[in-house]
């Protein structure tokens, strides 16, 4: 009798399987930052002066498209490699909660005010009546680095998390997470542009603080780009997430930004200003308005348990109800007689039927969700942990267990 053998899989399906969960504007902004690196080490070009973030320029000639180019292009294969490690998991969450277009129009928003907020540095800087320091009006920059620290912003505050693994070495409060990698990648990379990174860790309190609430458009406007016949194509890629949907098993935590009243500038007071910004999770069985900051289905841990079993609930009415408009006794149709000809109870039967399998495979997705979480609970991870991990990892199991050993690392 053979013995039975366990095998993992190789590291190409594994890396091909890696690379599938990736969202589609996440892969795709990996993929041009690669592409454009490789052209440019092919060809031999390394004209960065022309294209790169040059402050200089952009006032004297008004270059504005080097805030564009700047970020799409990269000096060594290090540098784009770190870059995109660094994106993919960022990218992957804010993609699966924000949607695809909006990720897009938030990347095209934190460029343009990492550039603003960049230029306006290095002019105060250089024109210090007791001082100046000309240096940085003419610093080339260029790189996607900008962008990943406005991003690891935003999802440090969009998590809750109490510290953060700086490189599975030690620990730091998740407030200073950003200002540490910060200062880190400064003593320890040479040749980088500290105002750049700057500049993209105050874009993304910018924007958590909701300084850029007047920019954001409407549900309404990225519900007109989706439905375009032009963007057909993308939107049936399988990593396509639309800014409308959600994750299919479970929720995630939402960003809470409600405010308290202030009477004063009493310590209490300021501590209740300052916590009214940093994410919490609700206990209350309703679901909160949603943040035009971080928007998407997102509910709290603890409407999502209450929101399955109200659902699962009226999907039972529901099919108890169809099963009795299916009887003979009684008429499917409530409303007035009209002089269209009715349709026969076939027809009615063929409908209720589709009804009920379709209510079945939801109440299934919830109940796979929940037996997942249970088995991931019995491995040893923290309930709660373990409900985000799954659900970011939609609910595939494998994926949760890595997301939570990252966190533990």
């Amino acid at each position: 009798m053979r013995p039975n053998v366990v095998t993992e899989a190789g590291l190409s399906t594994r890396l091909c399987q890696w690379w599938a969960s990736v969202p589609f504007i996440t892969s795709g902004v990996v993929i041009l930052c690669g592409l454009i690196y490789l052209v440019c080490l092919l060809s031999g070009y390394d004209s960065f002066i022309e294209i790169c973030f040059l402050p200089s320029e952009v006032v004297s000639r008004f270059q504005v498209y080097r805030i564009y180019t700047s970020v799409l292009f990269h000096g060594s294969l290090l540098h784009v490699l770190f870059n995109m490690l660094a994106l993919v998991p960022l990218g992957t969450e804010l993609e699966r909660i924000m949607g695809s277009i909006r990720l897009l129009y938030l990347m095209f928003l934190l460029a343009t005010t990492n550039a603003i907020f960049h230029l306006i540095i290095a002019l105060v800087v250089a024109h210090i009546p007791l001082y100046p320091y000309p240096f940085l009006m003419n610093e080339c920059a260029i790189g996607f680095s900008g962008i990943i620290f406005s991003m690891i912003v935003i999802e440090t505050n969009l998590s809750g998390v109490q510290s953060r693994s700086v490189f599975g070495l030690f620990s730091v409060p998740a407030k200073w997470y950003a200002w540490i990698l910060l200062v880190l990648f400064q003593l320890l990379a040479t040749n980088v542009s500290l105002l750049g990174h700057l500049c993209g860790i105050l874009s993304g309190f910018a924007y958590t603080y909701g300084l850029f609430n007047y920019l954001l458009p409407g549900p309404s406007f990225y519900y007109s780009i989706e439905s375009s016949s032009l963007l057909s194509a993308c939107i049936r890629r399988p990593g396509f997430i639309l800014c409308t949907g959600g994750t299919t098993y479970g929720q995630l935590p939402m960003f809470s930004n409600a405010t308290t009243a202030s009477s004063g500038l009493s310590p209490g007071n300021i501590w209740r200003n300052l916590s009214s910004w940093m994410p919490q999770r609700e206990v209350s069985t309703s679901q909160p308005a949603q943040d035009s900051r971080f928007p998407g289905r997102g509910m709290t841990l603890g409407s999502a348990r209450s929101h399955s079993a109200t659902t699962a609930d009226s999907d039972i009415s529901l099919q108890a109800r169809l099963l009795d408009n299916s009887a003979p006794d009684h008429p499917l149709e409530t409303a007035p007689p009209s002089t269209e000809p009715r349709a026969s109870n076939g027809r009615h039967l063929t409908v209720d039927s589709e009804s009920i399998a379709l209510l079945a495979a939801q109440n299934q997705g919830v109940d796979n969700f929940e037996e997942e979480l249970k088995k991931l609970v019995a491995m040893g991870f923290e309930k709660t942990q373990a409900e985000v991990a799954l659900a970011a990892a939609d609910g595939d199991p494998s994926v949760a267990i890595e997301i939570l050993m990252s966190q533990q690392g």
